[in-house]
Formats: C-alpha cells, sequence, structure tokens
C-alpha cells in the first residue's frame, strides 16, 4: 500500500481580484451601456461571462483627489466609471515628487571621492522618516494611492481633462504591459469598475464586440505611433499609415503573467513547448512586428532545433521571404520558425498592404540570418542559454569573466562605497562555462518589477529608463522582490544609529526596504563594480546585442 494524498488543484479563480461582486452587482454592471451588447450565450461553460465579473473585477470607490492611475507605471487592469468623474492629467504632467518617484541627480566629483570616508560603519541604516504616505481606500481591496491635496492647484498648474461615467481606460497598457502614460484622479466622488488583464483577455476572447471596441481604441490612440516607430513605415503620410493600420491584426502567445511561474518553467520547459507563431516552410499571408515580449528565431537542424536569434519590440520577422515573393512573382516559403518566449504580442501587417505600400520604395532587404548558421558551436551554445534563462530581458546585465575573477571581491566593496556602505548586488548567479551572470539588477526590458508597487517607489528614471527604487516611499510589501523572476531584489531590515533594527510598533516584526542595483545612477563615473575590477573580469552587457561581444573566444 502506498501512502497517497490528496489535494486541491489549482484552479483560475482560487485568487478573486477583490471581494467579489454580488449577484446583484453583477444584474447592474450586465445592464449598463458598457456592457449590454456582450452575448453571454458566447461564453463556455467553463468561463460564464458572470464568473468573470464575479472573480476578475472589483468595485472601487475613490474620494475627491485619489490618484486612479499614475504615469509610469507598468499597469495589469482597466477601468469603467460606473458614477462620478475622473481628470486626466495631459503633457507635461504631474511633478515626479507627487507621484512618489525619485528624481536622480548625479554626485559631483568632490561627493563621490568623499565616499570613501563617509560611508556609515552599520549596514542599512535608515532614518524611519517615511515620505509620501498612501491614503487608505476603506475595505474595497483597491491598492492604497497617493492623493492630491490640492485639487483647485492641480488644474491652475496643470492641464487636465474630463473622463465622464461609462469612460474606458486604462485597457492598452493592461493588454501590452505598457506603462500608464497619464496620471489620472478622482475629480469627485468616483465608484470605479476595475477589471484585471486576465479578464478583460477572456472577455474580448469570446465577444467579438468587446474585441472590437478595445482593438478600435488601440487603432485611434497607439497603433499609428507604434507602426511610426519601424523604419518600414517611418516614411510613409499620414492616409497611408491609417489604411495599414485599419487592416492590421493583433495576436497574442503564450503566458502574460510569465513571471510567475518562471522557476519551474525554466526547469520544465523545452522549446517544443513553446507557442509557435510561425512555421518554417509555411506561406506568411503577412509581416510580424513584435509588440511586446520576446519571440525566439529558430531553424531545423536534423530533428533538432537551433536559435538563430530573439525579437524583442519593434522588431519584425518574415520580412525577407515576402519582398522576394513580390519582387519574383514565386511564392517563397519562410526560412525560420518564430516561437513565442513567456508571452509576446504580435502585430500582423497583412501581405497585400505591404506590397501595395511598401515594398515599391524600398530596396532588398538583406538575409538577417545567413550569418548565423556558421556561428561556432560555443556562441550557439550561448545563445540557447540566454534564452532558456530570459536573459535577453536584461540590457545592462552584469557579466563576470570567472577566469580572469580573483574573488578578490573589489566589486562588491566598491558597490558599498558607493552606495553609503550597502553593496546592492550578490557575487552569485547563474553560470554558463566560465561566464557567470551575477544576482544584480538587469534594468529590464520587461520589469515586472514594476507591476503592483502601491506606491510608484519602484520605477524607471525618466532620464535614462534605469529601475530604480525611493527609498523614503518604499514601504516594504515585497511585491517586487516577489514578482522579480531572477531574485535580483532583496528585502533587508533598516537600522537606527545605534545599530538597532527598526520594528513595526503594532507587532514587533522589523521594518523591511527593497534594494537593488541602481547602476549607480547618481555616479558620474558610471557602475562602480566595472570600475573597481583590477583584472577587467567584469561588465555590463546587453544581451539583446551580441555583436561584437568577443568573450566567448577567450
Amino acid at each position: 500500500m502506498t501512502n497517497e494524498s490528496s489535494t486541491h488543484r489549482p484552479q483560475r479563480w482560487d485568487t478573486p481580484f477583490g471581494p467579489g461582486l454580488s449577484d446583484a452587482e453583477i444584474d447592474q454592471v450586465i445592464a449598463r451601456p458598457e456592457f449590454a451588447s456582450i452575448r453571454a450565450e458566447r461564453f463556455p461553460a467553463h468561463m460564464p461571462l458572470r464568473e468573470i465579473l464575479r472573480n476578475d473585477t472589483r468595485i472601487v470607490r475613490l474620494d475627491p483627489g485619489e490618484l486612479i492611475v499614475r504615469e509610469g507605471d507598468y499597469g495589469n487592469s482597466a477601468f469603467v466609471i460606473l458614477a462620478g468623474k475622473a481628470r486626466v492629467v495631459l503633457a507635461p504632467g504631474l511633478p515626479s515628487e507627487l507621484l512618489g518617484r525619485h528624481k536622480t541627480s548625479q554626485k559631483g566629483w568632490w561627493q563621490t571621492i568623499s565616499q570613501l570616508w563617509q560611508n556609515r560603519r552599520i549596514p542599512e541604516l535608515r532614518s524611519n522618516r517615511r515620505g509620501p504616505v498612501p491614503k487608505a481606500s476603506g475595505d474595497t481591496g483597491f491598492e492604497p494611492r497617493l492623493f492630491v491635496q490640492d485639487i483647485p492647484v492641480a488644474l491652475d498648474k496643470h492641464r487636465t481633462a474630463v473622463l465622464e461615467e461609462g469612460a474606458i481606460f486604462g485597457e492598452l497598457a493592461a493588454l501590452g504591459r505598457v506603462p500608464r502614460t497619464t496620471s489620472m484622479f478622482a475629480a469627485t466622488l468616483i465608484e470605479l469598475l476595475e477589471i484585471r488583464w486576465q479578464g478583460l483577455r477572456e472577455i474580448r476572447r469570446h465577444d467579438e464586440g468587446w474585441r472590437k471596441r478595445i482593438d478600435e481604441r488601440y487603432r485611434a490612440n497607439a497603433l499609428q505611433s507604434h507602426l511610426l516607430a519601424s523604419p518600414l513605415f517611418a516614411k510613409l503620410d499620414e492616409a497611408t499609415l491609417a489604411i495599414i493600420a485599419a487592416g492590421t491584426l493583433f495576436e497574442t502567445y503564450g503566458s502574460f503573467d510569465w513571471h510567475v511561474t518562471y522557476k519551474q518553467l525554466q526547469r520544465q520547459q523545452t522549446p517544443a513547448d513553446e507557442p509557435v507563431i510561425a512555421r518554417q516552410g509555411d506561406h506568411t499571408d503577412g509581416l510580424l512586428l513584435v509588440r511586446a515580449g520576446f519571440a525566439r528565431v529558430v531553424s531545423t537542424l536534423g530533428s533538432a532545433e537551433r536559435t538563430l536569434t530573439y525579437l524583442g519590440v519593434g522588431e519584425h520577422h518574415g520580412l525577407e521571404e515576402l519582398h522576394e515573393a513580390w519582387k519574383s512573382g514565386a511564392p517563397r516559403p519562410l526560412g525560420t520558425s518564430l516561437k513565442a518566449v513567456g508571452y509576446v504580442d504580435v502585430l500582423r501587417v497583412p501581405t497585400a498592404l505591404l506590397e501595395k505600400h511598401v515594398f515599391p520604395a524600398m530596396a532588398m532587404p538583406e538575409n538577417r540570418f545567413a550569418a548565423q548558421t556558421a556561428r561556432p558551436l560555443a556562441e550557439d551554445g550561448f545563445m540557447e542559454w540566454i534564452v532558456a534563462e530570459r536573459l535577453m530581458n536584461g540590457p545592462r546585465a552584469m557579466l563576470i569573466d570567472l577566469d580572469r575573477c580573483t574573488r578578490c571581491d573589489d566589486c562588491v566593496r566598491a558597490c558599498a562605497a558607493t552606495h553609503d556602505g550597502n553593496p546592492r548586488f550578490t557575487r552569485q548567479g547563474k553560470v554558463f562555462d566560465h561566464w557567470q551572470v551575477t544576482h544584480a539588477c538587469m534594468h529590464c526590458v520587461d520589469p515586472v518589477c514594476l507591476i503592483g508597487c502601491p506606491t510608484g517607489a519602484i520605477h524607471r528614471s525618466p532620464q535614462d529608463g534605469t529601475v530604480v527604487i525611493n527609498d523614503s516611499t518604499c514601504v516594504g510589501c515585497s511585491t517586487c522582490a516577489n514578482s522579480c523572476p531572477y531574485d535580483n531584489i532583496v528585502m533587508v531590515a533598516i537600522r537606527d544609529g545605534s545599530a538597532g533594527v527598526h520594528r513595526d510598533s503594532a507587532d514587533g516584526q522589523p521594518i523591511l526596504k527593497a534594494t537593488k542595483c541602481d547602476l549607480c545612477a547618481e555616479q558620474a563615473t558610471g557602475p562602480a563594480c566595472v570600475q573597481a575590477c583590477p583584472h577587467d573580469a567584469l561588465q555590463r552587457i546587453d544581451f539583446r546585442q551580441l555583436k561584437g561581444f568577443q568573450g566567448l573566444e577567450s
């Protein structure tokens, strides 16, 4: 007889978004004009509309002045105004300080040098003085928000526009995992229906009307700007661009919340498990343009596959084959396959539009992958490793040559010296051959650590995109540390001047703060770890741009 135990299999709605809407509240939502046209019978039995509304939405009530969304935040939900009014802040937006941000300024040379003798001996020494304290939002389950204290002053100093009852906003950031482009706050007492991205995705998937409505909003608000960012479409006039935008299709592959199961997936998932976007040998019907996430370009190698490169935001697949087929008049199959790595959102620009509006004015594109097939085996293995570990997400990763490194720890000491005695990385990490990627923040292209921070303490620097933490507004909730797929954020107990740990007066638990590499954003000389290495063993590398990286030959 074997010892067996039974357990509850995790289900889609084990953790609802909020307290859960009552049947009466669901009836009220469905009866509203924004939802009345949704056909409930089109939803499958395992994903009924009522249960989506019950588990993937929550009702939020805010006072005048409370921020609803904050510019620069990576949102994962959309909103519908049920009652009241909101104000959207127009450019140039609210100041960083009001949003809980930290304005980075570089230290002068004298300040930089004086750090050597001014550092404190007590680790993680902090004042317990708090920054802007978020205002509580009752029992709605809604995250605490910052509060605009003086609405008349805010309206006088900043241009705003009014959003009325029935307005929908936030869906583009939620579905594309891109930063909020503006801040919005409650102009009056306001009641909102907040829909997390999973529910938004399901409604969009099963109801054609909602999908069209969201897609039309994207076409109107963002698609043309996204196309203009690509050199292929940058020279087109506005009318032509509008025609291409109208015909472009949206497609999503993989799991949006890839970071949640990343540590399990990297041990279990193989390239064969990745969703196929385009298959080698097939005839494609359009150009694939990556809008969010990453995709792997692979070619067959016997019975296996070989990774040639990976594509990020703004990069494309299939252009060479489409252009050659147009020029020769003969069909040309794809020479490579494209697979989703975790999650990828793509735009498919139909072939007919390219042939009419783009190809006549462009030269024959070069075969980007011709040189890749002659790569050394060592480089080939390195590429496979980068993608398997999803390191292409890191444009500023810390890479150590273990053949050169003597483990002197000068890099760690230099990091501590520039951060008041507190090192911001660990000289440990994943290893390939003689290369080690240390546990230091990579300032990711897709920084999932930013999602869910209640105060906006962790954010991108507007100057250079570095991911930084405002220590004065960090409340130690650990959301960022738990979300980081690479374990590059650490929660530390802060101390007072007598080396004692600050403790919460309510429960006696240590007060924590999030800490990580900030790329020495305040140092005029750049990352101190790189400058301090006496053996040139350490470098910061962008895994998206390996051309010119000679490390594999050393």
